[in-house]
């Protein structure tokens, strides 16, 4: 079972593969696709759908995990990031992938302990939890190994949750 993580973002998209191996998670693969700001809004979606379509392609996730923009000071900032997680959502509802959203809160509560927690404590735990020789940067890889992470870490409890007629 391959999960792909997601850290939405128009100029920097984060992208992380995880997968389990017994108990162990294993980080497989991860990175940021990048587009130019010079370069018109229609284009640099394009330009991360395909590569976007290309992973889900590539590795075959089970699911993919966006974060949810839960809060941004910046208006300009949410919509981008916005318009970025719609096109990962719709490369994963192409996809047939089953798919989750968590906000970064959520994300650090269930990695970290905390949903407080900074980006330094995030990466660090991520490295921790992959077995990786030293914390993923930059830091929207780490989020989105996180969001892959999460995913695995506690969708067997929802889905028990979900089999025994509780919400979801």
């Amino acid at each position: 079972m391959f999960v792909l993580g997601i850290d939405p973002g128009l100029s920097r998209c984060g992208y992380g593969i995880v997968t389990k191996r017994g108990s162990k998670m294993v980080a497989v693969a991860g990175g940021v696709i990048s587009t130019a700001p010079t370069v018109p809004l229609h284009q640099r979606l394009r330009v991360l759908s395909d590569e976007l379509r290309s992973l889900v392609a590539e590795y075959k996730p089970t699911a993919v995990v966006v974060e949810r923009v839960f809060f941004q000071v910046n208006a300009r900032t949410a919509m981008a990031t916005g318009q970025a997680a719609g096109v990962a959502l719709v490369a994963a509802a192409e996809a047939e992938c089953e798919v989750a959203q968590y906000t970064s809160n959520e994300v650090k509560q269930a990695l970290v302990g905390y949903g407080g927690a900074t980006k330094d404590q995030v990466q660090r735990m991520v490295a921790s939890v992959l077995g990786l020789s030293e914390p993923p940067r930059p830091p929207d890889v780490a989020d989105a190994l996180a969001l892959a992470a999460c995913y695995l870490t506690t969708q067997p409890l929802r889905r028990a949750v979900a089999a025994a007629g509780g919400p979801t």
